[in-house]
């Protein structure tokens, strides 16, 4: 198809809207702050309302990363739909939800951060990178920065597998 390259750009463009919205607008501070929450390393939370504090561990962190995760994926899917309907854009079905589980399973993998034993920290150990996941210095976060990277990454194969069998109007 002729138009494979734009579709894929406006699909990655949307895609990439959709998970800044879901990460940084739609993601519930409790979300944010337990999800990588263990037995071994518990979370402490205050409410910012009630200002109570609750402690969480293992299922907290995973059920907190798994709403976050389901909150972030619908929040890609209404951003990439209607952004594609608006542009002239058939997504295929299938590949639509092909692309939605890639996003989901590789941010829930990320996002899961327990110390120690979390898929980016591990990644970045592995890779040399051990010193720039733990900067939190000049202004900068390396945690932040290569779950970022991470993110896009994957975002960018889920564009090119619903890029698979899409037609303009």
């Amino acid at each position: 198809m002729q138009h494979r390259p734009a579709i894929f750009a406006a699909l990655l463009g949307l895609t990439r809207a959709g998970s800044a919205i879901g990460d940084f607008w739609i993601q519930s501070d409790f979300c944010a702050r337990v999800k990588g929450a263990s037995d071994d390393h518990p979370v402490t939370y205050a409410d910012p309302a009630t200002e109570e504090e609750t402690t969480h561990g293992t299922a907290d962190g995973r059920k907190a990363c798994l709403k976050h995760c389901l909150t972030y994926t619908a929040t890609q899917a209404i951003v990439a739909g209607a952004g594609a309907r608006a542009l002239g854009i058939k997504v295929h079905p299938a590949a639509a939800a092909a692309a939605l589980a890639i996003s989901f399973t590789t941010h829930y993998a990320a996002d899961r951060r327990v110390p120690g034993k979390g898929l980016l920290e591990k990644i970045a150990t592995r890779t040399g990178k051990s010193g720039f996941h733990k900067l939190a210095d000049f202004g900068m976060n390396g945690a932040f920065h290569l779950d970022s990277a991470w993110h896009h990454g994957w975002e960018t194969v889920a564009a090119v597998v619903a890029t698979n069998k899409a037609t303009t109007r």
